[in-house]
């Protein structure tokens, strides 16, 4: 793979009508990222990230635009590989392509331009980097919990070819991002496209990660009675002790009103789990893929589907009972909405863009692992937030900081 090599063609032309509308949601997502903007101007002004070619796997929404051009403006040359067509955003992708020179192309095809950094969700470009060894990447970062865990069964078979950052794993994302960006953006797709009250439903949530947390705090404010499955005996308890009803799958599968499965994991709600749901039954995902429910099964058991609203199918089961799909079981928050807002965002491309330069900065050192965001990063991303919101916090004295590191000082 040579590394001057011409950039491929987007798959479809873009419609050059919609960049004015893309570069406007660009900026208004912008002036609630100033943590971003912050790092922006630093790259700008020491350019520690010229001539490196980043090939970045994400949701392309405003926010993602954000971090490719705050990259851009760093010295590089990004590019950005839609993790999906669902959550692609074609105004924004018009707009990256032709207000700010960021192509906007298929992950098979980033191998083309020879990238130096990947940053990934869901391991998809670890994937397609797989097949070329040899290819000059020199590192990674990768923002999707699920991802994560493949990044690390890859480095222990030996088939991981470049030190990965974990930046899913950074405080300032998982506690931020996860909870309270998955939490509300999920509400607000299921809302979107079925307009119902959730006041009063049995919403089940299957897992009780942080994004898990985020969904059922947010459905708990909204008056709904939560129920949490789960498979780890610690997060279940954790769930029970937060106030919420612990139960198996087969057994909420019978009273739940609407189901939300935030697992990463497939076939969560399943063929046993159908036969048991109640009539007018709402399934969605915010998970990583569309395996969490598996529609194969509820199609072979369905005598039949149509569409009722624009992200709603029906399936009608042969018993009469109705079943609601939410968009395709695909992300509901990006599928029906607009996924996490960008002031939460704002942390997690704050993590990106700052783990970017590290790699570059100290690639030559690292092993081919995964390592989490340094810690001195993920604080100053916390302070940078904290500054933005006008928050000022305690410091510790000389004499505490000598408390805490002295075995031998007296209570």
């Amino acid at each position: 793979m040579a590394s001057n090599a011409a950039v491929p063609a987007p798959q479809e032309p873009r419609d050059p009508a919609l960049a004015a509308s893309g570069k406007r949601h660009i900026e208004w997502a912008f002036q609630s990222m100033p943590v971003l903007r912050s790092i922006r101007k630093q790259l700008i002004k020491s350019q520690s990230l010229a001539g490196m070619r980043i090939a970045a796997c994400l949701h392309a929404t405003t926010e993602t635009a954000n971090l490719m051009i705050t990259l851009r403006d760093g010295g590089a040359s990004p590019i950005l590989c839609p993790v999906s067509q669902e959550s692609l955003h074609k105004d924004v992708a018009a707009s990256l392509e032709q207000d700010y020179g960021i192509p906007v192309i298929p992950a098979a095809a980033a191998v083309q331009i020879a990238p130096q950094i990947l940053l990934d969700s869901g391991g998809q470009l670890a994937d397609v980097w797989k097949q070329y060894p040899g290819s000059g990447v020199i590192g990674g970062t990768e923002s999707n919990s699920n991802g994560v865990v493949r990044l690390k069964g890859m480095a222990k078979s030996g088939a991981l070819r470049y030190p990965v950052i974990a930046v899913n794993d950074a405080m300032t994302k998982h506690l931020f991002d996860n909870r309270y960006g998955t939490g509300q953006s999920t509400m607000d797709g299921i809302l979107r496209a079925t307009n119902i009250l959730l006041a009063g439903m049995n919403v089940v949530i299957a897992g009780y990660g942080w994004c898990g947390r985020g969904v059922a705090s947010r459905a708990r404010g909204m008056g709904a009675n939560v129920i949490v499955c789960e498979v780890d005996p610690i997060k279940a308890l954790e769930a029970l002790m937060d106030g919420y009803r612990v139960m198996s799958m087969n057994d909420a599968a019978a009273i739940g009103d609407v189901f939300v499965t935030v697992t990463g994991n497939r076939a969560v709600i399943h063929r046993d789990h159908f036969d048991k749901l109640k009539n007018g039954a709402i399934l969605c995902n915010s998970g990583h893929f569309n395996v969490e429910i598996d529609l194969d099964a509820l199609a072979r058991v369905s005598s039949g589907k149509r569409q009722t609203r624009e992200f709603v199918e029906e399936y009608s089961m042969r018993d009469g009972r109705k079943i609601y799909v939410l968009g395709e079981g695909r992300l509901i928050n990006l599928s029906s909405a607009e996924g996490h807002p960008a002031a939460v965002m704002d942390m997690s491309f704050a993590n990106q863009a700052l783990s970017v330069e590290y790699l570059v900065k100290n690639h030559s050192s690292l092993d081919r692992k995964v390592y989490a965001v340094p810690e001195h990063l993920d604080r100053q991303v916390a302070r940078l937030k904290l500054e933005a919101m006008g928050i000022i916090i305690d410091r510790l004295s000389v004499e505490q900081e000598n408390y805490l590191s002295s075995w031998s000082e007296e209570a």
